[in-house]
């Protein structure tokens, strides 16, 4: 079965699938090649809080907007503190977090909204990217799931929201893209007691002395599935940003000293 995550070109993959449906959509997830960062954040880096120059994450910004037809005063972004709050977005919020980490929708983790021309950001080198669209309503989103917002059910959560706002979740189509797999996320007992009893016997291989291996994209499959969205709908990616070095940072592969993807989702006219 080939991926959902298709690479076009050196910049960034796409869920084109999506984009089938409907051509305006602009969804995808950067590669770390094309930008102007300098080492160790060569080059494609999004990120503002990880020590690289404002101006280079600008310029690569800028880049990406103009090759996306969605110009960076109507990107959007959460603060991302690692938990499950979720936010609706609207024309008022465009361009926070877009030029500084100071504007960006604090302690949030994930986005949604159906308004056009407004791009719902997250950065990524590791955590798990969940994406979001409903054909029907043509409402998106996007979710950043490290470990904690995993296990804390940021997908479910993501899936209430949408319901809440009309969404029939048997419509809404799912993508789990780019992250650690489960083969190079070596985790200790601390991680695997928040992981409920019967969504452990797909997710979890024991290493012994309480090591464990944790597939972060199985975990947030089980908890898509266990809140109603169909099997049908929901696409894994098979790319690892820790293994598949030439394209992707990766925060535990790279010592922690590294840049990061985006992950974006949004209509352009």
């Amino acid at each position: 079965m080939s991926d959902a995550f298709h690479q076009n070109n050196a910049f960034n993959l796409e869920i084109s699938k999506w984009q089938e449906i409907n051509p305006q959509l602009r969804a995808g997830f950067t590669t770390r090649n094309g930008g102007v960062s300098h080492s160790p954040y060569t080059s494609w880096n999004f990120g503002f809080h990880v020590g690289d120059e404002k101006e280079h994450v600008i310029k690569n910004r800028e880049l990406l907007a103009e090759k996306l037809s969605l110009p960076l005063e109507n990107w959007v972004s959460g603060e991302q503190t690692h938990q499950t709050t979720i936010q609706i977005v609207d024309d008022q919020d465009k361009g926070k977090g877009a030029k500084t980490n100071q504007t960006a929708i604090a302690k949030t983790d994930g986005l949604i909204t159906n308004q056009k021309e407004i791009l719902c950001t997250a950065f990524f080198a590791d955590c798990v990217p969940i994406y979001f669209f409903d054909p029907v309503s043509e409402y998106i989103g996007i979710a950043h799931a490290g470990w904690n917002g995993t296990v804390n059910r940021i997908a479910e959560k993501m899936v209430l929201k949408f319901e809440s706002i009309g969404v029939d979740t048997q419509s809404l189509l799912v993508a789990i893209g780019p992250c650690i797999s489960q083969e190079k996320y070596e985790v200790d007992e601390h991680v695997i007691s928040h992981i409920v009893g019967n969504e452990r016997q797909n997710t979890i291989i024991s290493k012994g002395n309480n090591r464990y291996l944790l597939s972060l994209k199985q975990l947030n499959t089980d908890i898509l599935l266990h809140s109603g969205v169909l099997r049908n709908n929901i696409d894994v990616t098979a790319y690892c940003t820790f293994r598949d070095q030439h394209l992707f940072f990766s925060h535990r592969r790279d010592n922690g000293k590294t840049g990061r993807m985006l992950g974006f989702i949004g209509f352009a006219e």
